[in-house]
C-alpha cells in the first residue's frame, strides 16, 4: 500500500535515509528542508513553519498519512531550541488536522539520548508552556557561556521527549487514532557529526558521554528502519515512547533499574 509521507531534514543525515528508505518501499515523499527537496522552509521562525506545513499539504493535495520529524542541529545556541523543539511540535501541530484524516495515520520525531544529559530547567519548562521567547531568551544567556552553552541541545532533545510523551495520550493525538513516538539516536555518523569525530579529543568526548557497547557509533540507516516501522500501519498501540537506539548507551548509563520510581517505600 502506498502512503504518502512528510519528511523534515530530509536534505542530509537521518531525513535523507529516512526519506531514501520510504522511497525504496514504493511510498511517496515530500521533503522538508532548506533546501534541496520537494518544500524549502525554515523551521526555525513560527512563519517558516506555517509556510512549510502549507506547502507540504499543497504537495500532497491534501493527503497525509504520516508525518517523521527529522530536522534538527546540535549547535549551543538558542536557535536549536526554536528548531528541535518548536520546529517539530508547532510543524506536527499545523498538519495534525490533515493527518487526522488518513485511514492509519502515524507520527514520530527524532529527539536524543542526550535527552537523558543534564539540562536547563528553566528552559526546558518555558518550551513546555510554548513560551517561544522566553526560551530563545534562557538560551541565550546559557549560549553565552561556553560550558553552558550545551544546556541548549539537551534541554531541547529533553523538552521534545516530554511533550511527544505529554500530547500521545491526549484527544488530539491518541483519540484520533494516531500513534506518537520518538527515537533518541546514539552517536550517528552523519555530516553534522563528522567535524567532532575527526579529532581525537572529539572522538574521546563524544565516547565517554554516549558509551556504545553494541556496534559502536551507528549509520542513519539504523534510526530510519525504526522510524519507518513507527509510521508503519503494523504499529497499532505504542504511544508516548522515546526508544533508545542507541548501541546501549541508554541501559550503560542509567543501569539495570528504571522502574523503582514506583516502589512503595518499606518502613
Amino acid at each position: 500500500m502506498t502512503r504518502t509521507f512528510v519528511v523534515t531534514g530530509a536534505a542530509s543525515g537521518i531525513g535523507a535515509a529516512t526519506a531514501e528508505l520510504l522511497r525504496s518501499h514504493g511510498h511517496t515523499v515530500i521533503g522538508v528542508d532548506l533546501a534541496g527537496v520537494e518544500v524549502s522552509g525554515d523551521l526555525s521562525t513560527p512563519e517558516g513553519r506555517v509556510a512549510a506545513a502549507e506547502a507540504a499539504i499543497d504537495q500532497s493535495g491534501g493527503s497525509i498519512d504520516a508525518v517523521i520529524a527529522c530536522a534538527g542541529v546540535a549547535a549551543p545556541i538558542a536557535k536549536t531550541m526554536a528548531i528541535n523543539y518548536f520546529g517539530v511540535t508547532e510543524f506536527l501541530t499545523a498538519l495534525l488536522p490533515k493527518l487526522s484524516l488518513a485511514d492509519q495515520p502515524r507520527a514520530a520525531v527524532v529527539s536524543s539520548m542526550a535527552s537523558l544529559q543534564p539540562v536547563s530547567a528553566e528552559l526546558v519548562d518555558a518550551a513546555l508552556s510554548g513560551d517561544e521567547a522566553l526560551a530563545l531568551e534562557i538560551g541565550g544567556q546559557l549560549a553565552a557561556t561556553p560550558e553552558a552553552g550545551f544546556l541548549n541541545y539537551s534541554s531541547s532533545k529533553r523538552a521534545l521527549s516530554r511533550w511527544v510523551r505529554r500530547e500521545s495520550v491526549s484527544a488530539a493525538w491518541a483519540g484520533a487514532g494516531i500513534p506518537l513516538n520518538a527515537v533518541a539516536p546514539g552517536t550517528v555518523t552523519t555530516p553534522m557529526t563528522s567535524g567532532l569525530l575527526a579529532s581525537p579529543e572529539g572522538l574521546a568526548q563524544v565516547d565517554a558521554a554516549v558509551p556504545m557497547p553494541l556496534n559502536y557509533h551507528q549509520p542513519a540507516s539504523s534510526i530510519a528502519e525504526l522510524l519507518v516501522w513507527l509510521t508503519s500501519p503494523a504499529n497499532t498501540h505504542m504511544a508516548g515512547q522515546t526508544i533508545y537506539c542507541d548501541g546501549g548507551a541508554d541501559a550503560v548509563l542509567r543501569g539495570d533499574d528504571i522502574w523503582s520510581w514506583n516502589d512503595t517505600p518499606r518502613g
